[in-house]
């Protein structure tokens, strides 16, 4: 999917592609035409602008043409003509009524509408000519077109009433008809002419029709007065009665369509009637329960009538001798009636032996197999037998149709069922010679003819025409049960009822922890022990999975064999008997696949969301990680011949299909499978399209069809049974397929057909191989079976048997004959895997090789390690007790067969017996070396789960059971001597101490138990003296000393085992996830800090290490391996990467602390549309409230003298000119605050490109000019620039937003051109909130994009597609930054709080290693801010403690201390050279500073000091140029520095913190003054695009205000306190403080004397200039309701206007104080400067949308004649002056953040300042006057 957009709120009619332009479509339907543009992934609309030219109305339909020329037809019938998104001109009375149907060709277009006409316009929609359809000979009254296409001179019509026209243009008043259907309301009248192939309908459209089946033409047709709802043929076929929906019936003659008679007797609607076979009577089935029965030949009189039913008639039929009557009524009743009187018949005998002459009823014991077994369903409406072909059709509600076989007397028939309707079928029946079956819809007011093609036809079809021509429409499976189908082997059954779901998936684990940590928080703080040094390494793995997996064995291209076992992919090399692990997955493997090449292989695995990982066996890296498109696991994978794509079915329900483009990760097609599971897929060598799949019951063929597959199953035929396939290949050619059985056998198959079978094994044969010449098949008899080519002769054939093994086997075989379920060849041998596991190389002279080997069914758990050999013996529930070799020759030394399955087993000290626990409660003890019985038991009934020799000589055994007791024997006398009680469940865990005196005990009740030896008595031993016993092993999960092993989730899963090591290190352990953990002991306090590996699948069953603790070896219980794992020391480590993943619990130790950082990752982003306001306003907002009527309303004529101006102007020589327009010149301010490397250099440092608030900007150094990018629509957070010369200045921006809906308020990353400001792609985007990173790769192409949502989800986008290639949960907590490596498309780097992790792109799926630290002393994860690379895959990380991090690959290799001195938040990576740049947090020091350069490594490193004046500096981007190093500051400062001279050269300046609130031009040159929360007053020169000054006050400044000469300044404080500055000094003239609170408006008289202080404490107090700076208030304005918002003076400076934070506006007399209250007197006063948002004159800024929002602030022109205002949106408006009319026209600019604090013009109105609240930036906006 490309693109998806909320399209409109009411219903669209027509969407269309504009050919002519590229990216473009329009939309249209109720009241709206929508203009949309397709760029990257976001369809943009715009409304199309109705304006004065045409009514806003609903557009039925439209074409597009050249020149940006958009047609639409309209409902009234008029023709609208866009241009762009105008509307230019209206074509009225195109069509008198809605223009349904507009069509554009190479001529022109056509146009057709409800009036019934067409319209041919020329290209320049000039009218050609009109066709008036209703005139025509076919035409009548009411015909409506629906549909026009008009090429050359044919135009093609079609109606509402469901006919098609062809008109030929020079004969225009014949249209040819070619195709008629019935129209509205619903078709239920069917019949069939009982002698000529003749099918008559009658539908609700009162319209009965008689059709030709042999023509399938319409032969007649007849209107009648009411809606028809059934139909009657007599045997004669001369009358045809109808029933109507008003209780009547009318008799029409067949040939010449007159009435016969007409009869109401009923007032309900008539369902259905019959004529009885000899012609005589009619029976009429009526709603109202009853069925009429009339005389033919007495002109219908009526002669009975049956009443036995309860509701209303569905069906009837007669018997062949018309004395009887059956009806099926509503409540699915059948009744019988005697015939013509109507009496109901209760005796079931009499009926017995009745012949129907017709079968229509659904409810009957010949029926009862039309109805599923198990439901009571009623919604099969229609059925007809065909009693020659013995078949019966049904129609139901579902829109299908089925046929069956005639009778069906069991529940639950099989079916062929044929689609076709929509919905409901309401009638069907077969044809009078039953060739054809016909079946109407009920809404769909469709008639279907079926071609019915008997069985006998079906066989000789066959051998015609393998192509589809006669084979069934594709009829799909039926739902019912198989009952004619041979047993189940037994293997399969086994298989079909494994389940491979999991109570928790490791998927769902981040998600659990988190939910269990939330409940934790008031855990432990305890500092957890750090995981230990020691780390693991996979070494051997015995096992195989063959129990329930197929063909996934076989040799890459250099002899290797690969297999899968538990999670692990494994490459053996049988010549040095070495193993290779691919160890990607995390779960069971189900199945494997070769890449023809034998190079790379597919391996699919169980899951919520199962992956298929694609990885080379070489390298062992994964190429691509499918998922996203199955459920529960992947049983089956296939690669295609030329290894292109790759097919994959899954486990879920419906066992889905997929075929995917593994390199791009692209699914192509999906389809279902089919209901049982499916074995195998296999792929067409031949054609890429085409797949079989095999399974329970199913072989189907597929082909892709689009993104679907198009499934047809193998027709049997009568040469066997649908029979279940456990393998399948493709011959020789692409239609021959070749597939086998679960009998035996061998079917061959063309095309779809089955051509012969061939008797192959004795029972199933699991596994076929195709080779140049022939075949090689291996089945459950244990035979390897070798064909020709055609499957005529078997060659040759090997038995797997114990004689054939040869001497350099590893191991021993169990049984003769196994099963075999894979067979590959190559390399001279033939390779084989059988069902217990094994895998055996076949020489094609005889001799076999064991080369693998491991458990068979059951779960593996019993563990034990010889005393001082490198051998284990296990024990498993199938019945083995084996013995391996852990030395380099890795195998199975003995084996031997027990009577019962075990579950534990233990080596005697001195290692020459071993004990061995059996399931039935027994155990025996046997010679270590010969394994023969010394001595056995049976004490218990239940399982053995663990047995113990203590330790020395290895005097006692103790036997401990699930019957919760331990028996202690004394092995010398070979008798019981103790029994340990007390446990209140089953025992899991036995350890000695090591005197042999005391036994340490784990029950499954988690309790932790001593006994003394022999005896058995119950000890306490309190906690703490238990770590002091020195114990002679230690397998116990319980106790102080492992309660770190629990992890977070302990209560979903269980710790299985445990071991430690001889030296008491480390504590190795194994849980039910299947992770095997290393942990330091002992491993006290919650949660301890580990390692952990995955190879094993689910539940790890025990643990154990070897004797000299130099390997480890683990049980997988349901994956029955075996794995052996090198123990690797702490110094060892460095040498090669190991495989382990460090603990996944995040430390507790904070990151670190920093204020900036703590407030970046705590902000939130409100986008604009949700702002409300930054003012605490209160009361009715100006346009709610009421008005009352003014006692001045003058006369319109009047002798009174003129009103006066409201203001005064100061340019009243010149003509007034408007002002139209303001377009962006400059903007103050750069986001450094919370945003980071978001300022770059362009053209090789001429121009540098940044932003603030939503606009890029792009800044010329030389000449301080700016262009800007204002396409977004909210706060831009984040800027990259594409590095790829390919991609010259194009940059990438991400933006706040909303919900990821890809709506309008969604966020979305921008790409485009710093140049020419063209947008190359808009990417909405699924981060919620924001995009807060975004980064493009080494070649351009890729973007990659974080988002600010709780996931901080991960996105690589192909931008210039706009397609999403991957996305995935980046991390819980804040990503700061994520980055591309320079050098790669695949490989980046993501850092944020407490985490870094390096990510790999393969295929579509993200992969990710976390930071390894632990392999430093001490390291510990910290927060980490900034991310740079260098070559040799190293990458280094800024810290906010000031240290940098540096990594090889993802592991810690050291650290940089101190590299600044603050947090590091910036780092760049010069491409040229490699050099690096850091920058931090930092005061200024002769040494230090805040930026540095460094070699390429981090060694040597020069300090640039950036002369600002800021106590401490913080740098938030850094960027580095020809010699020149580029930085933005936090205070939002961008700075040039020199490399050679260190000279800092300021660029760009803005205020720190916002507000922006005061804000003053200077009353006549081109500078103004802004002051802002950060404590500034900053005076700008416009003309010279710079900072002049700026004063530090020291608090925050709140206003300020020019004298009228410009000669002072007047600051008002945050504080209450007020300033009034010399401008030529820049001295304190005199300052004063009355008020405790914010100065909120302050202000000059114009005569200079007064000044005004307006302030939060609801008052404005007035100070006399004129008596000196001493400042004295001489008066104040009482009763002001609210704080002040703003304050004007008038022109002669005797009044005062305040508006205030209730939305009243009052005015008061100067200097006295009195408020004024005569609205005569208000209405006079001419104001010096109108800066109110209150009063009526501005009545029309208030806009309908802002019910939490408030207008903050206006400005009237010098001019008196416009006026500006900004509000909480962060809009700037420009409206007319006064606009005291409600919601006044305006035009809007749109670029600040939320909140526009303030907003002023300059002198003479050249330009428009306005000041911003969230963004702290001034924008300065330029004014377009309207020409004289």
């Amino acid at each position: 999917m490309l693109s998806m957009a909320p399209g409109h709120t009411d219903r669209i009619f027509d969407i269309s592609w504009d050919l002519y332009q590229p990216n473009k479509l329009v939309s249209c339907g109720v009241k709206h035409i929508k203009f949309w543009s397709l760029c990257g992934n976001a369809l943009t609309p715009k409304r199309g602008v109705f304006g004065k030219t045409g009514d806003l109305q609903t557009i039925l339909c439209l074409a597009c043409a050249r020149d940006e020329l958009t047609y639409s037809g309209a409902l009234n019938g008029d023709i609208y003509v866009w241009k762009g998104i105008n509307l230019i001109r209206t074509i009225q009375g195109a069509h008198t009524a809605g223009i349904f149907s507009m069509n554009a060709c190479e001529e022109g277009f056509a146009t057709g509408g409800r009036d019934g006409c067409i319209r041919l316009w020329d290209l320049t929609f000039k009218p050609i000519t009109v066709i008036d359809l209703r005139e025509t000979d076919q035409g009548y009254k009411g015909l409506s077109v629906r549909s026009v296409c008009w090429r050359g001179d044919h135009i093609l019509v079609g109606t509402q009433d469901s006919e098609i026209f062809e008109i030929v243009v020079h004969e225009r008043n014949k249209p040819f008809l070619i195709m008629q259907g019935h129209c509205e309301g619903e078709l239920w009248a069917l019949a069939v002419h009982p002698t000529k192939p003749l099918a008559v309908t009658g539908s609700d459209d009162r319209s009965v029709r008689i059709w030709s089946l042999i023509d399938h033409a319409l032969i007649a047709r007849c209107n009648m007065e009411e809606p028809i709802r059934c139909a009657a043929v007599n045997v004669d076929g001369i009358h045809l009665a109808l029933g109507m929906k008003d209780g009547s019936f009318t008799v029409l003659r067949v040939r010449d369509m007159t009435e016969v008679v007409h009869v109401k007797d009923r007032k309900e609607a008539i369902h259905e009637l019959k004529y009885s076979p000899d012609g005589t009577y009619l029976a009429v089935g009526c709603n109202d329960s009853s069925v009429d029965i009339y005389g033919v030949a007495q002109r219908y009189k009526k002669f009975g009538e049956c009443v036995g039913s309860l509701s209303f008639i569905t069906h009837l039929d007669w018997s062949s001798d018309s004395r009887y009557l059956q009806t099926n009524d509503g409540n699915g009743k059948r009744l019988f009636y005697r015939m013509p009187g109507g009496k109901e018949v209760t005796n079931k005998e009499e009926i017995k032996g009745v012949h129907w002459a017709s079968w229509t009823c659904v409810s009957g014991l010949e029926v009862n197999g039309i109805w599923p077994k198990y439901s009571d369903i009623n919604d099969i409406n229609s059925v007809d037998g065909n009693y020659i072909g013995q078949v019966l059709v049904t129609a139901d509600d579902y829109g299908i149709i089925k046929l069956f076989r005639y009778p069906c007397l069991r529940k639950g028939a099989k079916f062929k069922k044929y689609i076709g309707h929509s919905a409901h079928v309401t009638n069907i029946r077969w044809s009078h010679d039953y060739q054809w079956v016909i079946s109407i819809g009920g809404a769909d007011h469709s008639v279907f003819q079926w071609k019915f093609i008997p069985e006998r036809k079906l066989k000789d079809a066959l051998h015609i025409a393998p192509q589809e021509s006669l084979a069934d429409s594709n009829s799909d499976e039926s739902d019912s049960d198989l009952s004619d189908v041979p047993e189940l082997d037994s293997e399969i059954e086994q298989e079909t009822q494994l389940t491979y779901r999991r109570q928790v998936y490791k998927e769902d684990l981040p998600q659990l922890k988190e939910q269990y940590k939330e409940r934790q928080k008031g855990g432990t703080s305890k500092r957890r022990e750090r995981a230990p040094g020691n780390s693991l390494r996979l070494h051997f793995v015995h096992g195989y999975r063959g129990y329930d997996c197929r063909s996934n064995l076989f040799y890459t291209q250099i002899g290797e064999i690969v297999y899968h076992v538990a999670a692990v992919g494994v490459i053996y090399n049988r010549q040095q008997n070495t193993q290779r692990f691919y160890l990607g997955h995390d779960d069971d493997i189900l199945c494997l696949a070769l890449h023809p090449l034998k190079d790379y292989v597919a391996t699919g695995q169980v899951g919520r969301d199962p992956s298929i990982h694609i990885w080379d066996t070489e390298t062992i890296k994964p190429l691509s990680v499918l998922k996203g498109c199955h459920q529960y696991g992947v049983c089956a994978v296939d690669f295609s011949a030329d290894g292109k794509r790759l097919a994959s079915v899954g486990i879920d329900d419906s066992h889905t299909i997929v075929l995917w483009d593994w390199k791009k990760g692209e699914k192509l097609s999906v389809a279902r499978g089919s209901k049982d599971k499916i074995f195998v897929v296999k792929m067409n060598p031949y054609v890429p399209d085409k797949l079989i799949t095999a399974g329970i019951k199913h072989v189907k063929f597929w082909r892709r069809a689009g993104g679907g597959l198009i499934g047809r199953k193998g027709y049997v035929g009568t040469l066997g049974k649908n029979d279940t396939m456990m393998c399948a290949v493709y011959g020789w050619t692409e239609e021959m397929a070749f597939s086998g059985t679960s009998t035996g056998d061998v079917c061959i198959w063309r095309d779809v057909f089955l051509v012969k079978t061939v008797k192959a094994h004795d029972g199933p044969v699991f596994s076929m191989h195709a080779l140049e010449k022939g075949f090689v098949t291996g089945g459950k008899d244990g035979v390897v079976a070798l064909w020709d080519d055609s499957f005529e002769r078997c060659l040759k054939t090997y038995a797997i048997k114990r004689a054939a093994l040869a001497p350099g086997s590893k191991g021993l075989l169990l049984e003769d004959n196994p099963s075999i379920r894979a067979i590959s060849l190559g390399h001279g041998h033939i390779l084989v895997g059988t069902k217990n596991g094994e895998i055996l190389e076949v020489d094609k002279s005889g001799p076999i090789t064991l080369l693998v080997q491991g458990h068979m069914e059951g779960e593996v758990w019993g563990l034990a390690t010889h005393p001082y050999l490198p051998i284990c013996a296990t024990v498993s529930d199938d019945k083995t007790l084996r013995i391996w070799d852990l030395s380099p020759s890795h195998c199975m030394l003995a084996v031997r067969k027990l009577k019962k399955g075990g579950r534990c087993c233990c080596f005697s000290p001195d290692g020459k017996a071993l004990a061995v626990g059996l399931n039935d409660g027994s155990f025996l003890m046997a010679n270590a070396d010969t394994l023969e019985d010394l001595v056995s038991f049976h004490h218990r009934k239940d399982i053995i789960s663990d047995i113990r020799f203590s330790p020395g000589s290895g005097k006692y055994l103790a036997v401990a059971s699930h019957d919760s007791f331990i028996d202690i024997y004394n092995v010398m006398s070979s008798k019981r001597v103790g029994i340990c009680k007390g446990a209140t469940s089953y025992i899991t865990h036995v350890d000695w101490d090591i005197r042999g005196k005391l036994l340490q005990v784990n029950t499954g009740a988690k309790e932790q138990l001593f006994f003394e030896a022999p005896r058995g008595k119950k000890q306490t031993i309190p906690s703490v003296e238990v770590e002091k016993i020195c114990w002679a092993s230690w397998t116990s999960v319980l106790g102080l000393c492992c309660e770190g092993i629990w992890p977070v989730i302990g209560e979903v899963t269980d710790i299985t085992a445990s071991c430690l090591t001889s030296d008491k290190m480390v504590l190795a352990t194994g849980d039910d996830l299947g992770f095997v953990k290393l942990f330091r002991y002992p491993a006290k306090g919650k949660f301890g800090k580990f390692k952990r590996y995955v190879a094993h699948s689910t539940h790890v069953t025990n643990v154990r290490w070897t004797y000299d603790d130099s390997m480890l070896v683990t049980l997988g219980g349901a994956d029955m391996s075996l794995m052996v794992w090198t123990n690797e020391m702490e110094g060892y480590r460095e040498k090669r990467p190991c495989d382990s993943e460090e603990s996944d619990t995040d430390s507790e130790e904070d990151g670190g602390y920093d204020s900036d950082v703590t407030r970046e990752n705590e902000i939130s982003y409100t986008i604009r549309a949700l702002s409300t306001n930054i003012r605490p306003m209160f009361g009715v907002k100006p346009h709610l409230q009421q008005k009352e009527p003014s006692v001045d309303e003058r006369p319109p004529v009047s002798r009174a003298p003129p009103r006066p101006e409201k203001l005064q102007t100061n340019n009243v020589g010149k003509k007034k000119r408007p002002i139209e327009d303001l377009v962006l010149e400059l903007v103050f301010g750069y986001r450094g605050r919370d945003c980071r490397n978001n300022v770059h250099y362009l053209n090789d440092g001429d121009d540098i490109i940044y932003h603030t608030a939503s606009i890029g900007i792009l800044h010329n150094v030389a000449t301080g000019t700016q262009s800007f990018y204002q396409e977004h629509n909210d706060d831009i957070l984040c800027l990259t620039v594409n590095q790829h010369p390919k991609f010259i200045n194009v940059v990438a921006t991400g933006q706040v937003g909303d919900l990821a809906d890809m709506s309008a308020t969604a966020p979305s990353i921008h790409i485009w051109d710093a140049m020419n400001k063209q947008t190359l792609s808009i990417l909405r985007c699924y981060h919620s909130k924001g995009v807060c990173s975004v980064s493009f790769s080494a070649t351009g192409k890729l973007l990659l994009s974080v988002g600010l949502d709780p996931e901080h989800t991960i996105t690589i986008w192909r931008w210039q597609e706009g397609a999403k290639i991957a996305s995935r949960a980046g991390h819980n907590r804040r990503i700061f930054v994520a980055e591309f490596r320079p050098d790669s498309d695949s490989q980046f780097v993501s850092v944020g709080v407490k985490h870094v992790k390096f990510w790999t792109l393969a295929g579509r799926a993200l992969l990710s290693k976390k930071g390894l630290v632990s392999t430093l002393e001490d390291a510990r994860m910290q927060t980490m801010l900034a991310v740079a690379f260098g070559a040799n895959n190293l990458t280094f990380t800024g810290t906010i403690s000031g240290d940098v991090c540096v990594w090889k690959d993802h592991i810690l290799c050291r650290t940089v201390a101190r590299a600044h001195n603050g947090p590091v938040f910036a780092m760049f990576t010069t491409l040229r050279d490699g050099l690096i740049v850091t920058g931090g947090k930092e005061r200024p020091s002769r040494e230090g500073g805040a930026v540095k350069l460094w070699d390429q490594e981090l060694r040597r490193c020069r300090a640039f000091r950036l002369d600002t004046g800021q106590a401490t500096d913080c740098v938030r981007s850094v960027c580095r140029g020809k010699g020149k190093i580029l930085v933005g500051t936090r205070s939002a400062e961008i700075i040039e520095v020199g490399e050679k001279n260190a000279a800092c050269n300021i660029l760009v300046n803005g205020h720190v913190d916002g507000p922006i609130w005061g804000l003053v031009t200077h009353p006549s040159r081109d500078f103004f003054l802004s002051a802002a929360e950060d404590g500034t007053v900053r005076l700008w020169d416009i003309a010279d695009k710079k900072m002049l000054n700026k004063v530090n006050l020291g608090h925050a400044a709140r206003t300020v205000c020019y004298s009228p000469e410009g000669d002072m300044v007047a600051i008002g404080m945050k504080n209450g306190e007020f300033i009034i500055l010399l401008v030529s000094s820049l001295k304190i003239w005199g300052k004063k403080r009355d008020r405790r609170c914010s100065i909120h408006d302050i202000r000059f008289s114009p005569d200079s004397r007064f000044l005004a202080v307006g302030s939060s404490e609801n008052s404005v107090d007035f100070y006399d200039l004129t008596l000196g700076p001493t400042l004295s208030r001489i008066s104040y304005c009482r009763d002001i309701p609210s704080f002040v918002i703003q304050m004007d003076f008038s022109a002669d400076s005797r009044y005062l206007q305040v508006s205030t934070g209730c939305y009243k506006r009052h005015v008061y007399e100067v200097p006295s104080g009195k408020p004024v209250l005569d609205q005569a007197t208000m209405d006079r006063i001419t104001w010096a400067t109108w800066t109110s948002i209150l009063g009526d004159e501005v009545l029309g800024i208030w806009s309908r949308h802002a019910e939490k929002a408030n207008v903050n602030c206006a400005c009237v022109s010098h001019s008196g004649i416009s006026l500006v205002t900004g509000d909480d949106f962060g809009m700037v408006k420009l409206f007319d002056f006064p606009c005291p009319e409600k919601f006044a026209k305006h035009k809007r600019f749109l670029g600040h953040s939320p909140h526009v604090t303030n907003i002023r013009f300059t002198s003479g109105d050249r330009h428009v300042v306005s000041a911003g609240g969230d963004d702290c930036s001034l924008f300065v906006w330029k004014c377009v006057h309207m020409p004289h």
